[in-house]
């Protein structure tokens, strides 16, 4: 699963211009699946008192699974979309995306963030419906 990249913004890239507002709406446009599902999981972490919230709903298909993995395999774009949202996304399997409220400083903590990236907490998550996901 690749970028779709204008010649426009490849042309800016290549002369070293390229803003994070580009290249947000690049990973936007390019990952529409992922994009619904970061943006949602954000949007119900916001109305939360703690500020977290994960999405535990498994992609409709390949393809989408695809974009999400891409978007959060991609030191490029998770942190991207980190600094656009100003939160941390933390990733457990094939579709299970959290989201946490970032300190001032961009930092994380707490107990629950701590607990979701943990290995205890990884291997809590598993099941056999998700081994070949």
């Amino acid at each position: 699963m690749s970028l779709d990249v204008s010649p426009a913004l490849l042309e800016k890239a290549e002369r070293g211009e390229v803003t994070d507002a580009e290249f947000v709406t690049c990973v936007k446009e390019s990952l529409p699946y992922a994009w619904e599902v970061i943006t949602g999981v954000i949007a119900d972490a916001e109305g939360a008192a703690d500020g977290f919230a994960d999405n535990e709903t498994p992609p409709p298909s390949e393809a989408a699974r695809g974009q999400l993995l891409r978007a959060l395999a991609s030191d490029a774009i998770r942190g991207g979309l980190e600094r656009h949202f100003g939160v941390k996304l933390a990733f457990q399997n094939c579709h299970r995306v959290a989201v946490f409220k970032q300190s001032e400083d961009g930092t994380v903590d707490g107990d629950r963030y701590r607990a979701f990236v943990s290995p205890r907490g990884q291997l809590l998550n598993q099941s056999p419906e998700l081994r070949d996901c």
